[in-house]
């Protein structure tokens, strides 16, 4: 095999490189990280992770299947494909809070076995659906005694301190998140932290003390050298984590009313209609074999749900709203399906970024579906967020060969809800625009009426196209 491609994001990481061939993703072990590996590897840690679900199983292959992508690596691990990469600022709260929970439990068992994680970023877990999984094997490393958690600043601004600002705010740290990706440092939320929250002894150890000591450590050394912190018994490295995990595990949700978390049960149409637009969900999806289906404004769930049924391997929904994410959260922890709610701005999707722009990829780099609902959803990008309706179709139609996007009219009840505090400068906006959007890229198989003169929903297929 000589395709195989290096992922742009694994860089950082001198011992060892992921890179992809076709639908393969392998990862080259260096001769530098050979041995943790291999003390890793015969402790039988590994194999007891991956058996219990917590670490992404792995299988040694022919050092050839590198293909070139890097030079002599001591050993090559095939890894299964995650369905749908995504990354902590996408994540509502309690697939930040499990992602959390995930990391503390899998540290406390390595040390158990003698070993430890070299860090703690919140980029080593990926989701299939809602169960969090640990991927970067080359993480664990054997314990040295006394040794200090090197990654403890690290969990606590990509773990710690975005569920803070969940619960004791109220606040979606995810924009905070994307901007600075790696995450929300104590010496910012510190300041922000109301009295009551300080007499925490976990918040004033992991928050306030540790804010204090970096800019006491700047102060000294303005060249930015960290903080050096001394040693830890292996029983004081226990307690730390299973503090935080006790901590972490009584953390809450915020409770606070969202804008389109009961839309499923206030819609403009009648429980007829809604059966009538999952029979057509149901019907595009199970024209073709469907392996990733995206969910674009999936609220709750109920027509990814649909998809599901009629054959989809795997849903990946979007929502802006939290609330409509977290109680999609729960319908699909409870049911185990494979769904996957994601936090989306369809006007300002995941861009890509980091270095060279490229270490962490833009949403459409990373969503490769082979169908796409979009229901309730194009109002919101071209009214709500005055993006031309053609753009906001060629987008839509962009993302999947085939689809099912929904147009409600200028009369429908939810678009006079965007209309009401605003003036009306969408001319273009009306159902013959729409349909010449779509058939502008894509062939239209059906249209279902959902009421007369009211809602539509258009069937794509631009493979089709002529």
């Amino acid at each position: 095999m000589t395709s195989a491609v290096a992922d742009p994001g694994s860089f950082r990481d001198p011992g060892g490189r992921i890179f992809i061939d076709g639908d393969h993703v392998l990862r080259a072990v260096m001769p530098t990280a050979a041995g943790a590996y291999e003390a890793v590897r015969d402790s039988g840690l590994l194999s007891r992770l991956i058996d219990k679900g917590m670490l992404l199983a792995a299988t040694e292959v022919d050092h050839g299947r590198s293909g070139g992508a890097v030079e002599a690596p001591s050993y090559v691990l095939e890894h299964p494909r995650i369905p749908l990469v995504s990354y902590p600022y996408e994540w509502s709260f309690p697939l930040h809070k499990k992602a959390a929970l995930l990391q503390l439990d899998l540290h406390l068992e390595a040390l158990k076995a003698g070993f430890t994680l070299s860090d703690a970023t919140a980029y080593n877990i990926q989701f299939t659906g809602v169960r969090p999984v640990f991927i970067d094997h080359l993480s664990l490393r054997p314990y040295r005694e006394g040794e200090y958690w090197l990654g403890h600043r690290q969990f606590c601004m990509q773990f710690l301190n975005p569920l803070l600002m969940w619960s004791l705010f109220g606040v979606a740290p995810n924009p905070w998140f994307r901007g600075g990706l790696e995450g929300i440092a104590p010496e910012d939320l510190a300041p922000l932290l109301p009295l009551k929250s300080r007499l925490s002894l976990t918040v004033l150890t992991h928050v306030i003390a540790q804010a204090a000591l970096q800019k006491r450590s700047i102060r000294r050394n303005p060249a930015g050298a960290t903080l050096q912190p001394g040693r830890l018994s292996p029983t004081g490295f226990r307690n730390m984590l299973s503090e935080l995990r006790h901590f972490v595990a009584g953390l809450k949700s915020p409770t606070r009313a969202t804008v389109w978390a009961d839309y499923a049960e206030n819609t403009s149409y009648s429980a007829d209609t809604a059966a009538a637009k999952r029979a057509f969900v149901a019907e595009m999806v199970a024209s073709q074999p469907t392996d990733l289906l995206i969910d674009l404004g999936c609220n709750t769930g109920d027509y990814s749900e649909a998809g599901l049924d009629a054959g989809a391997r795997y849903v990946a929904g979007f929502d802006f709203d939290f609330g409509a994410l977290e109680r999609a959260h729960t319908r699909f922890e409870a049911s185990g399906r494979p769904f996957l709610p994601l936090w989306l701005d369809a006007a300002n999707p995941s861009p890509a970024q980091g270095w060279h722009e490229a270490e962490r990829k833009s949403f459409s780099q990373r969503v490769k579906a082979d169908a796409l609902i979009a229901l309730a959803l194009i109002h919101h990008v071209a009214i709500g967020r005055n993006v031309p309706l053609p753009m906001a179709v060629d987008w839509l139609v962009g993302l999947a060969p085939r689809g099912i996007i929904e147009f409600p009219p200028k009369s429908d009840p939810m678009v006079q809800q965007l209309l009401a505090l605003r003036e009306d400068i969408f001319p273009d906006y009306t159902p013959q625009a729409f349909r010449a959007a779509v058939e502008n890229r894509a062939r239209i198989v059906r249209t279902l009426e959902l009421t007369p003169g009211g809602r539509q929903l258009v069937w794509y297929d631009r493979t089709a196209a002529a």
